[in-house]
């Protein structure tokens, strides 16, 4: 299958863009969104966005083929993992999700289309993303709820990065030319001013996924007038409360844990980098760090690892080389890791202090008395916390959850679901559709 060329994104590598041409196509979109899409009836836009979704889902698509096909060469994941996660996010797509959603963040989930209640939501005329390159679900998401809020878009992609959201686009593109035609893709290396300051100034609202130095620099070159939207650095961990920790449940819960590690290779804010286990379980928490290098070495040969580059590898194989000395030395210390390859290591210590991951299926497990004893070792990150995961019973699970979030969480999931966030997630504690809404009220 080959893509047409309708996107900046699509153009071959040799191809140039110029300031020009961005203003071209940022006077294209708002054109196309003013007679194709702010017209357009929310259920309408649902309408085409879950069968977009469902095609998708479907193993003869030609988007899906194609996605599976030259994905893991395009973003490095394996083809088991970009399965896996791009069914997560489109098995998201359905009517009752998007309503709730809009519910949720609207009030009533017709206030896009028109005066209800006195008041009327309208979504930026001209929205741009700077899109991050490591996950994509993240982009396409983006896009979906840019189209909600009826906005012309503009993604620009890190270098290497348009794969997924452009075809995700084409997907649009192909079951409704006209929403598509108010998309637009494109990708180049950060800093090309000449580029950027012409999206900036079309720009209404600006959102940018990146590390917080990424972000200030973006900021900093925004005309007064965009509103800016920016997801820094975050990052997660888990709890297992003890009877997680049964022996009638233990598998159970080593295999979420391992479905959170392997998530997009552990790549992402929402992947943990340290598992807090609570002691005195059936299961002692060292047994559990075992059972857990067990799995991982299982889904090894069924939901391999993608390729990484030469230094995360050699970050991996030094942060090893640290933990097999330590373990040699003391008793409480233990490692497990692939042999002959980095595809996945587990770190077993008593210092409860949070660890930044090298990330890659890299997973510290940690040993706690009780849950208070977690918060003084992630006092560091408090304000950076994406998802706390917790493995518990149902009347543990809301105590734990009153006490993550209070102390700052700001999504708590169970555990084996951390990267598979619902749609009417509010990404870092904000709102989804909120932030990118203006209210006008009518007073008659």
């Amino acid at each position: 299958m080959n893509l047409p060329d309708f996107y900046f994104a699509d153009l071959p590598p040799e191809a140039v863009l110029t300031p020009t041409m961005i203003t071209a196509a940022c006077d294209t979109l708002k054109r196309n969104r003013e007679k194709y899409l702010l017209p357009r009836p929310t259920a309408d836009i649902i309408k085409v966005l879950c069968e977009v979704a469902g095609e998708w889902l479907q193993p003869e698509s030609r988007f899906r083929k194609l996605a599976l096909e030259r994905g893991p060469a395009e973003t490095g994941f394996s083809r088991p993992i970009l399965e896996k996660g791009l069914d997560s996010c489109f098995r998201q797509f359905t009517p009752e999700n998007f309503h709730t959603l809009l519910t949720q963040e609207l009030g009533d989930a017709e206030r896009l289309d028109g005066f209800t209640a006195g008041a009327l939501a309208r979504g930026p005329e001209f929205l741009v993303h700077i899109a991050a390159g490591n996950l994509p679900n993240p982009a396409l998401m983006s896009l979906t709820l840019g189209l909600l809020t009826r906005s012309a878009q503009f993604m620009k992609c890190a270098s290497g990065g348009s794969f997924l959201p452009r075809l995700f686009a084409h997907s649009i593109y192909h079951a409704d030319p006209k929403l598509g035609a108010c998309l637009e893709i494109a990708e180049w290396r950060g800093g090309q001013r000449e580029l950027e300051d012409v999206l900036y100034a079309h720009a209404d609202c600006l959102t940018a996924t990146g590390s917080d130095a990424t972000l200030a620099a973006i900021r900093a070159h925004l005309p007064p007038k965009v509103r800016f939207l920016g997801y820094g650095q975050r990052v997660s961990f888990g709890f297992i409360a003890r009877e997680a920790l049964r022996e009638e449940n233990v598998a159970e819960t080593v295999a979420h844990a391992a479905e959170d590690v392997i998530a997009w290779d552990q790549n992402g804010c929402l992947s943990p980098h340290v598992l807090y286990v609570e002691e005195r379980g059936a299961v002692e928490s060292d047994k559990f760090a075992q059972l857990l290098a067990v799995e991982l070495a299982k889904r090894e040969a069924s939901e391999p690892r993608g390729k990484i580059p030469v230094e995360a590898a050699a970050a991996i194989a030094s942060r090893r080389a640290i933990y097999e000395a330590i373990a040699a030395h003391r008793a409480d210390a233990k490692i497990w890791a692939s042999a002959d390859s980095t595809a996945w290591t587990v770190v077993f210590e008593h210092d409860v202090t949070f660890r930044f991951s090298p990330l890659n299926r890299f997973i510290y497990v940690k040993p706690v008395p009780e849950v208070a004893a977690v918060m003084p070792g992630v006092d560091e990150i408090n304000g950076k916390v994406s998802t706390v995961g917790i493995a518990a019973s149902p009347d543990k699970m809301r105590e734990l959850a009153l006490r993550f979030a209070r102390w700052g969480a700001t999504r708590i999931c169970p555990l084996g679901r951390m990267q598979k966030p619902p749609v009417t997630w509010r990404h870092d504690g904000r709102p989804a559709l909120g932030d990118l809404i203006t209210w006008t009220d009518l007073e008659l």
